[in-house]
């Protein structure tokens, strides 16, 4: 199983959500508070689609390697 990263549920993999990305600042706001709420999943400011928070993914205790906007795991090499 690949280890959880250090910052892995407070910071995105910069390749998958940065600041750059439209919709960022408001985007990790809702990340914030769906964390805060105990959700597992927030809409996206710009698509309107749900994203899985880096906590709900954490508590899985898995990566499924589908290149989630805030997987927690190590990237693989």
């Amino acid at each position: 199983m690949r280890p959880l990263r250090d910052d892995g549920i407070d910071v995105p993999l910069p390749r998958r959500y940065n600041e750059r990305h439209r919709g960022y600042d408001e985007g990790m706001r809702r990340h914030a508070a769906a964390i805060d709420r105990g959700a597992a999943a927030y809409l996206d400011p710009v698509t309107g689609l749900a994203v899985f928070t880096a906590r709900f993914l954490a508590d899985r205790d898995y990566c499924c390697s589908s290149g989630c906007r805030h997987c927690p795991y190590v990237p693989e090499a």
